[in-house]
C-alpha cells in the first residue's frame, strides 16, 4: 500500500507525533498503516520515541550452591548448614584479601571486645571501607 504524503498529511503527522499519539492511532487518523507512519517519521528525522513493548525484567539468579570441592582461594568459606548433610554449603562470594570470608561474614567473625558491647561496625568492615587490609 503506497501512501501519498501531501503537505497536509505531513503537517498532521508532525502534529499528532508531537502530541505523543501511538503510531497505530496516527495511521488510522491519516488512513494509512502504523509502519508507513514510522517510516515517514524516520525519514523526516522526527524525534525517536520509546517502544511501547515492555521488556520483561530479568529473573534474579538463583544463588549458586558452593560445595567444598568447588571452594577456591579468594572465595568466602563461611559455612551454611550442618556438615555431612546434603544442603551443607559455603558462601562463595569474593573474600577480603588475607581473610577467608567476604565483608559481610568478616563483620560477623572478627568482632573486638569493645564492639561486642555496642552496635558498631566491625574492625574488618571498617578496614575494608578505609581501603586497607583488616587486621586479625
Amino acid at each position: 500500500m503506497s501512501v501519498e504524503w501531501t503537505e497536509a498529511k505531513v503537517a498532521e503527522l508532525i502534529s499528532l507525533w508531537n502530541e505523543g499519539l501511538p503510531t497505530s492511532e496516527i495511521g488510522r487518523k491519516l488512513g494509512t498503516t502504523k509502519n508507513a507512519v514510522v517510516g515517514k517519521a524516520h525519514r523526516m528525522g522526527l524525534n525517536k520515541r520509546q517502544s511501547p513493548i515492555r521488556k520483561k525484567a530479568p529473573k534474579p539468579e538463583e544463588p549458586k550452591i558452593i560445595r567444598l570441592r568447588e571452594l577456591r582461594a579468594g572465595m568466602c568459606a563461611w559455612p551454611f548448614g550442618e556438615p555431612g548433610k546434603p544442603e551443607f554449603q559455603f558462601c562463595g562470594k569474593p573474600s577480603i584479601p588475607s581473610k577467608p570470608y567476604c565483608l559481610e561474614h568478616c563483620s560477623m567473625a572478627y568482632v573486638s571486645g569493645k564492639e561486642r558491647g555496642g552496635n558498631k561496625e566491625s574492625a574488618a568492615a571498617a578496614a575494608v571501607r578505609a581501603n586497607r587490609q583488616p587486621s586479625a
